[in-house]
């Protein structure tokens, strides 16, 4: 018994790995932007607007693949979205590496962005729906590793390629790990969840067995089945009084886990790190570098600890960090008279900063919104969470700029950390703790109209 409950550990780790490699293709093709916009900005002249919009057209097509694949994912299952995720990162790398002008720049990044809104979504919905409820936490936030893993590797790229200027070269090297997650997803099993909302009992159990070496196989999919006969399944569904404190949830954690300012670090660190006094871009990039590889490490520590310790304190704990080092940020940015050092506090607080996001919102908004939506909506639901994500991704992108100009660095920074407080209140009253509880008991809490803080 012993034995077999290695293998199936083995196994689901493997199914988790390989479909995670979607979050390395978001990571990658959401960070590599940060060093090629440094040479684009100057092969095409771009003005701040227009620089703005390079950077965030990849939110625009994500807020579309979010919106438009939660019912196609429910349909058509997850497996099947994330190899159709694949071909459309695959294209949109060839297509932005070859663009001859902005426009055809813009329209690439704009597809990557749909394969980005899907993976988002769909990556921890399937590895969620297939995981075992003592380890779920952390194999949803395989995902979110491979994600800092992804934004790492573009990191790199971007600084070996800094040299020539060859931002052609770090769009198109997105293509290899697309391709990739293609073939490496093929091989996988359905999610057994799906399976059973399409009556395929059988091949659920198959699943099922091979992941659940030891457990009550049977008792899980009983559950399964009374969840479903429950739920019609549509989006009316999403409308019911029982649902408004999971979308909630849902949509305010995402909104938390952006409005205080991470896509503004992933997007224009270099950026940052050239207005504090780093020289050229390849350092400002180098510089950026580390900052990503604590993003790494971080996330690691949270996978470690978010099925022992729980989401709710992980939460807590990291939102206070990014309180502090956005302020220590805009403290730095706001007294002149340190202009000799702030090169060096800009760095530390954003070391700071990524460290307390990575292991907190960073992980755990996922987890959570992959756990508290109902089985038969569970794709819609998700997707939509998603996109609300995206757009608030994208208000912040293409605000970052214009706020530094209208209110300063320091206001900027400022501004993120008052939200950051507002998110910790949030977070307080509105998250659950979700460990160790399975997908259909969640739901079961949800129906009989009970609060967030009432699941312990």
């Amino acid at each position: 018994m012993e034995q077999a409950g290695n293998k199936s550990g083995l196994f689901i780790g493997v199914v988790a790995a390989i479909a995670a490699l979607g979050g390395l293709l978001f990571g990658y093709d959401t960070g590599v932007i940060s060093g090629a916009i440094l040479f684009i900005k100057d092969q095409f002249a771009l003005t701040p607007a227009r620089e703005e919009l390079v950077v965030s057209a990849v939110l625009v097509g994500a807020i579309i693949g979010a919106a438009l694949s939660g019912q196609v994912s429910d349909t058509f299952g997850r497996k099947r979205v994330i190899i159709a995720t694949a071909v459309i990162f695959t294209l949109g790398s060839i297509v932005t590496a070859m663009a001859p002008g902005v426009s055809l720049l813009i329209a690439g990044r704009l597809v990557i962005g749909v394969a980005i809104g899907i993976a988002s979504f769909a990556v921890p919905l399937y590895i969620s729906e297939i995981s075992p409820a003592r380890a779920r936490g952390a194999l949803v936030s395989l995902n979110q590793l491979a994600i800092t893993v992804g934004i790492v590797l573009s990191y790199v790229v971007d600084f070996l390629l800094a040299g020539q200027k060859s931002w052609r070269g770090m769009f198109a090297l997105g293509v290899v790990p697309a391709a990739i997650l293609g073939i490496g997803i093929f091989f996988l099993p359905a999610s057994p969840r799906w399976l059973m909302s399409r009556s395929l009992v059988h091949r659920a159990r198959e699943v099922l067995r091979r992941v659940r070496a030891g457990g009550n196989v049977e008792k899980e999919l009983s559950d399964i089945e009374s969840s479903l006969q429950q739920e019609t399944g549509g989006w009316k569904e999403l409308l019911k009084p029982w649902m408004r404190k999971p979308l909630i949830i849902g949509i305010g954690i995402m909104f938390f886990q952006q409005v205080t300012g991470i896509n503004t670090v992933i997007y224009y660190a270099p950026t940052i790190f050239e207005f504090a006094g780093f020289g050229s871009a390849s350092v400002a990039i180098l510089a950026t570098m580390g900052v990503g590889i604590v993003n790494v490490i971080m996330t690691i520590v949270s996978i470690k600890v978010i099925d022992r310790i729980g989401r709710r304190p992980l939460l807590f704990i990291g939102l206070a960090g990014m309180v502090v080092s956005l302020s220590a940020l805009g403290l730095a940015f706001g007294m002149k008279g340190l202009s000799h050092i702030l090169k060096w506090v800009a760095a530390g607080s954003l070391i700071l900063y990524i460290a307390s996001f990575a292991f907190s919102l960073g992980t755990v908004a996922w987890v959570i919104v992959s756990e508290v939506f109902p089985l038969k909506i569970r794709g819609r639901a998700m997707s939509l969470a998603t996109m609300s994500n995206w757009i608030f991704n994208f208000t912040v992108a293409m605000t970052f700029l214009t706020l530094i100009e209208k209110i300063g660095k320091a206001g900027t920074f400022w501004l993120y950390a008052i939200l950051g407080i507002t998110g910790w209140v949030f977070c307080y009253f509105y998250i659950p703790e979700t460990k160790g509880h399975t997908l259909e008991q969640i739901e079961e809490h949800w129906r009989k109209g009970l609060g967030p803080r009432d699941l312990r």
